[in-house]
């Protein structure tokens, strides 16, 4: 394995993490590798020889990616109190389908989830958020997408912004994007109930009902389930 990839960040967590959970590693075979302009890395896709205490082999393949931020934003409107879910559409790389999700992105090299998740929410949607107004779920955790092929690990966070209802939609339908990351970005408001119905990424169903639930608002949980 180069020297750039076994010293990147990303590897070093997914070490530390293999080997914290008991487990012995022997080697690592890089398949593919992908690095930011800055030299970071992206993503890998590696062959790992390592084995578990009880001294079975892991399964080989692994995608790493690090951890990354998912911030889900509900603007309300400040006269009816109506909640709204700012989503971004984008396309899916496997498929091409048109996707709903909450606005995300990877740390990389970073490791402070919160600067991460203020640059991509200002990235991705043009929307000025503070540190103060963020709330981490959970911040003693993070959470694993993927139980078998990815090292994967989120940061879920969110935002309620009270705003007026016509600043409200001239969020709607703004492109942004990073074009050196080949981004194409388009913001989706819509109301919290439509923007669930949108949503077809199981962790960001699941953090619609985790920030629900945090807040206690029960009556929109419960027109969600129906």
């Amino acid at each position: 394995m180069g020297d750039r990839l076994l010293e990147s960040h990303k590897i070093a967590l997914w070490k530390s993490r293999l080997e914290k959970n008991g487990n012995h590693l022997l080697g690592i075979e890089p398949l593919y590798q992908k690095f930011r302009a800055d030299g970071s890395l992206l993503f890998a896709l590696v062959n790992t020889d390592a084995v578990t205490p009880e001294g079975e082999k892991l399964l080989p393949l692994c995608f790493i990616k690090g951890e990354v931020v998912s911030v889900l934003i509900c603007l309300i409107d400040e006269r009816t109190g109506e909640k709204f879910l700012m989503l971004v559409r984008q396309r899916r790389i496997c498929d091409g389908s048109h996707t709903y999700e909450h606005p995300a992105g990877m740390l990389d090299d970073e490791t402070d989830p919160y600067a991460v998740a203020i640059r991509e929410v200002h990235e991705e949607t043009g929307i000025a958020i503070t540190r103060g107004e963020l709330v981490h779920l959970h911040p003693d955790r993070v959470f694993f997408p993927s139980t078998a092929t990815s090292d994967e690990a989120m940061h879920l966070l969110y935002a309620e912004l009270i705003l007026s209802s016509e600043a409200i939609w001239a969020l709607h339908e703004r492109h942004t994007g990073e074009a050196s990351e080949n981004e194409s970005i388009t913001t989706h408001v819509v109301s919290f109930e439509a923007g669930y119905r949108l949503i077809t990424n199981t962790n960001a169903l699941l953090h619609c009902f985790m920030y629900l639930s945090d807040v206690a608002d029960w009556e929109l949980l419960k027109r969600l389930k129906q």
